[in-house]
């Protein structure tokens, strides 16, 4: 069976030889920020974080940047390696994925302008525009000193048990200011032409070989495409990459953009592997390991960059949120059990951005392994879950993989409910149905009874003897109170999803939430197949040549199939509660689409002129064939109601509980955490 599915992926899981060490497949964890440092019991949660993909197959892993002086820290509280006192932190959890099986580097990071704290600094005292702190220039005493800081954090690490070090010089962090005339600005030996901008980042390397000798893997992350105004041109990147190499490197692991780029890289809506190219230009021009990253969330997917020559390795992170067994289960023939990442970045990086401990919106597990016991339940229970949406189908799945005896019952023909939606909305078509075919797969292998197309009653539920009852019935669109708000031309927002009405070419959207988002991007998009990855790229203004600084172009100017206009009651930015790092996305894209929005509305009435507001008491009317009422949800509480009182242990998850939005990550995460407690 292992050798029958291993034929399917030939080339991800062959052997490699990195440096002096032989990795068992290409598949490398990429290096996640987690913010489990910060936390008191830090060290045995990440210990069990990185060995739960170890024991998942994975032949490298890159731990989340630790800096090497104190300057160079993400933010208070992160750590830092200067001293042997801090091993203690880093030898548990080298020892903990030795055991189990795989190897282990260090990430050393210095975030320069980035830096989240007030000691921050620069190759120039120049702000970032994403960062409100206003750094200080390096002084060449300073330099040298940072580039001893991370030679002896590389020691350390050795010192430590580490397989290797990656230096991280991509995603606008140090390396990449120095590198970018955008961020440096000096007139010294450090500053100007490309071999003194390139100085730093090539001393380290190669200061820190001569340190550690053969052994330890040197691993730089370089910046394969800056994707910014001012960075670097195709021809100086590949001339970092060949000074690399020469310096010392064993591999280059590659980055795409900085974190203040314009271009989506790792979103959703980005086609996967769509910045594959990047790694493909630099393979060419240096003869060690070249290993391609962004979007690549399937074994399929890593196959055929491998299969072309784009890359020798891939780098997967966020997949390894999603699934820590993701090679393993390629390799033993379960693809289609892989809990695929889904790009949403809502539990990861809008966590991280907002101070919170990263987690995985498919799977809630993830940086929480320590609070899941493995140890199954003494009493097995009978349990019914009424509702096969998100919450419905992880409280199931889970509860039946405990080994109690599960019935899901779901009024539609179905499974999914909301997810439904969210899959037939432009751009999230692929991974959204990743996440339905998970779960049914999951329904199969656990054993849940299913049962399709049956409208629970209560009679029913308090007659079968259930030991819990599951309540998981989601949500229902709100209708607001608004005169005429029966009119024809007015529709729900699932009627449009789920194509059930006709649209006309003029439209207004009552509310600028996600889901208004998401219609106002169904309603606009012109294609009408899955956007392929070079009009995605043109969409954005990437140049494929890199001849250009960053790599940046005139974008392809998008057209839209409707005129539509968002409107809200708030005063607020209109999508404010959208993702800190997608809610950008979404508002560029329907503003060059012509999308408008007009906040403070108070809505009068709807008739065959249109829709009647007003703001700030100046009465408008809005022309349109079709108002689609996007006005927030109501929890689906009807059956709760009717068995409230009469049955014995009745809960209520996800959207049945408190309707926000369609909250797939809470809706998951509750479901799992209530199966765990019996």
């Amino acid at each position: 069976m292992r050798q029958a599915s291993q034929s399917l992926y030939p080339l991800m899981l062959s052997p490699i030889k990195v440096g002096a060490h032989t990795l068992p497949n290409r598949v490398i964890m990429g290096s996640l920020h987690t913010r489990l440092e910060n936390e008191h019991d830090g060290v045995q949660r990440l210990a069990e974080f990185y060995a739960a993909r170890a024991r998942g197959g994975v032949g490298l892993i890159v731990t989340g940047g630790v800096s090497p002086n104190f300057d160079g820290r993400v933010e208070e509280g992160a750590w830092v390696l200067d001293s042997a006192e801090q091993l203690e932190q880093h030898i548990p959890i080298v020892q903990a994925v030795h055991a189990a099986g795989a190897k282990i580097v260090l990430q050393i990071l210095h975030t320069g302008i980035y830096a989240k704290h007030d000691e921050i600094i620069g190759p120039s005292a120049l702000r970032s525009v994403i960062n409100p702190r206003q750094p200080r220039a390096f002084t060449v005493e300073q330099i040298e000193q940072t580039i001893d800081d991370f030679v002896r954090c590389a020691v350390l690490a050795q010192q430590a048990g580490y397989d290797g070090i990656e230096v991280m010089g991509s995603e606008g962090y140090l390396m990449t200011q120095f590198t970018a005339l955008r961020t440096n600005k000096r007139e010294d030996e450090w500053g100007g032409s490309l071999e003194n901008r390139i100085r730093f980042p090539v001393e380290v390397v190669r200061r820190t070989r001569e340190r550690v000798g053969p052994s330890l893997l040197i691993m730089y992350r370089i910046s394969a495409i800056d994707l910014v105004e001012g960075g670097l041109t195709g021809v100086e990147i590949d001339r970092l990459a060949q000074a690399l190499e020469q310096a010392g490197a064993d591999v280059l692991n590659t980055g795409i953009g900085w974190h203040e780029s314009v271009v989506p890289t790792i979103a959703t809506s980005v086609p996967r592997a769509a910045f594959a190219f990047a790694a493909a230009r630099l393979k060419k021009v240096v003869s060690i390991p070249v290993v391609a990253s962004n979007r690549i969330n399937m074994p399929t997917v890593a196959e055929e960059i491998l299969e072309r020559g784009e890359a020798d390795m891939v780098s997967l992170a966020r997949a390894f949120l999603a699934d820590p067994d993701f090679v393993i289960k390629a390799a033993t023939g379960r693809t289609d059990q892989i809990n695929t990442c889904i790009g949403c970045n809502q539990a990861c990086l809008d966590y991280i951005f907002t101070n919170r401990i990263a987690s995985c919106l498919v799977n809630p597990k993830a940086c929480h392994e320590t609070e899941f016991t493995a140890i199954p339940p003494v009493n097995k229970l009978k349990i019914a879950v009424v509702g096969a949406g998100p919450a419905g189908l992880a409280c199931a799945i889970t509860a039946a993989e405990r080994g109690h005896q599960v019935q899901l019952f779901e009024a539609n023909s179905e499974v999914g409910g909301q997810l439904n939606l969210a899959r037939r909305i432009p751009g999230k078509e692929q991974e959204f149905a990743e996440l339905v075919r998970y779960f049914n797969k999951r329904l199969m292998t656990t054993g849940v009874q299913v049962h399709l197309n049956q409208r629970v009653e209560t009679d029913f539920l308090q007659a079968q003897g259930f030991d819990q009852i599951v309540i998981a019935t989601g949500i229902k669109p709100r209708t607001p109170v608004i005169e005429g708000i029966e009119h024809v031309k007015v529709v729900s927002y699932s009627d449009v999803i789920l194509g059930r009405v006709n649209v006309g070419e003029r439209v207004a959207i009552i509310g600028t939430g996600g889901i208004a988002h998401d219609v106002a991007e169904m309603l606009t998009t012109v294609q009408a197949s899955p956007q392929t990855t070079q009009a995605f790229l043109n969409q954005w203004g990437v140049d494929l040549t890199i001849q250009s600084e960053g790599g940046l172009q005139a974008p392809v100017a998008e057209g839209s199939k409707r005129t539509v206009v968002m409107l809200q009651r708030g005063t607020k930015k209109p999508g404010a509660r959208l993702g800190k790092s997608t809610g950008w996305i979404h508002r560029t894209k329907l503003i060059k689409r012509g999308v408008t929005a007009v906040s403070g509305c108070t809505y009068e009435k709807i008739d065959e002129q249109g829709l009647h507001y007003s703001v700030n008491g100046e009465a408008q009317v809005l022309a349109v064939d079709t108002v689609v009422l996007c006005a927030g949800q109501d929890s689906e509480q009807d059956l709760a109601n009717y068995l409230d009182g009469t049955v014995r242990h009745l809960n209520l998850i996800g959207g049945a509980r408190v309707a926000t939005e369609l909250d797939a990550m809470r809706a998951i995460d509750e479901g799992t955490r209530l199966a765990y407690t019996w």
